[in-house]
């Protein structure tokens, strides 16, 4: 099987290449794209080399499945093109979320809004994904009313030149700024541009990815997202209204048998989830599960994800395996 992964050269698209290698998925042909300064350098995949090619190129080669990590503007672009020769589409970044005719998918929540005539498939904001993963098992059991969400979320989020600001500014060097401000020793309480509610385009994300994928638009959410010094992970801080009466332990017990998530849930012993931890994991974890003495039926817990991996690559992989188990992609 022919496997195009466009961005393969930043971020997320090298962790593409990783967690492919690490499930073994059937990839017989790698076609690496990355930008035309790139095209002919070599990237190696599961011991072997490649040379990374054009957008034209990879198009031409009819790969059965593109994984696309290169930015909005070049999905808009360059995905119709890539689905007109037969080839799916799995796109990370935000330019066919919210259109109505594209499926927004986190596999243990929704996948099987997919069918075989899906070719641009959208994979939702990193931390939508994390939150989604514990909401929807909540959700069909106490009908959630209404969420509120902090995040702290890792400068990985941003990108090579976010981390490399975090690290010139702890070494004292001065560089490239990703961002506005200085973010080592400090939170950046702004993630992507202002809009003109005074929410950023982030935090409505959120509000609008979390009601499509979860197929409600009842359930209300609110959210502040806040760029933390942190790599390794995405964390977020829960607020959960639900309808129903709602038992922590039952939370506890339904969490632990969700596919995708690990409850760490042990004060006594100090264990909770910390990105530090779930740095290079696949899994959800969830910790500080507790009843919110302010507010009847309504419950605090703390979510920490792979902002990189379950928060993109793994998720898009988690995708195409979806296509192969229905047989929308033939091996």
């Amino acid at each position: 099987m022919k496997v195009a992964v466009v961005g393969a050269t930043g971020l997320v698209g090298t962790v593409m290449l990783k967690v492919l290698a690490e499930r073994n998925f059937p990839v017989t042909e790698l076609i690496p794209v990355a930008s035309e300064k790139s095209v002919g350098k070599k990237i190696s995949f599961k011991g072997k080399d490649y040379s990374v090619h054009s957008m034209q190129q990879a198009i031409d080669a009819k790969p059965a499945i593109a994984l696309f990590s290169a930015g909005g503007n070049t999905s808009l672009e360059w995905a119709p093109k890539f689905a007109e020769v037969g080839t799916y589409v799995i796109d990370n970044s935000s330019a066919w979320r919210m259109h109505a005719d594209k499926k927004l998918v986190v596999p243990e929540v929704n996948a099987s809004v997919l069918s075989k005539n899906d070719y641009i498939i959208a994979n939702p904001n990193c931390s939508t994904i994390q939150l989604v993963v514990v909401l929807e098992p909540l959700h069909k059991k106490f009908k959630i009313k209404r969420v509120v969400v902090s995040t702290y979320q890792s400068v990985t989020g941003t990108g090579v030149k976010a981390v490399q600001q975090l690290e010139n500014e702890r070494k004292g060097i001065k560089g490239d700024m990703a961002y506005r401000y200085q973010i080592d020793k400090n939170c950046l309480p702004q993630i992507d541009v202002f809009l003109e509610n005074g929410y950023t385009k982030e935090e409505m994300k959120m509000v609008n990815e979390t009601k499509k994928i979860m197929g409600d638009d009842t359930v209300q959410l609110t959210s502040t997202c806040v760029r933390v010094p942190v790599m390794g992970g995405h964390s977020e801080s829960v607020n959960i209204e639900f309808e129903k009466d709602v038992d922590v332990d039952e939370v506890k017990k339904i969490l632990s048998q969700t596919k995708g998530i690990i409850v760490q849930d042990d004060i006594a012993n100090f264990i909770y989830p910390m990105p530090i931890d779930a740095d290079g994991k696949d899994e959800v974890f969830v910790g500080r599960i507790r009843k919110d003495e302010s507010q009847p039926n309504a419950i605090n817990l703390w979510i920490v994800a792979d902002n990189l991996r379950k928060g993109a690559a793994t998720n898009a992989i988690q995708i195409a395996e979806y296509l192969l188990e229905k047989n929308f992609v033939l091996q």
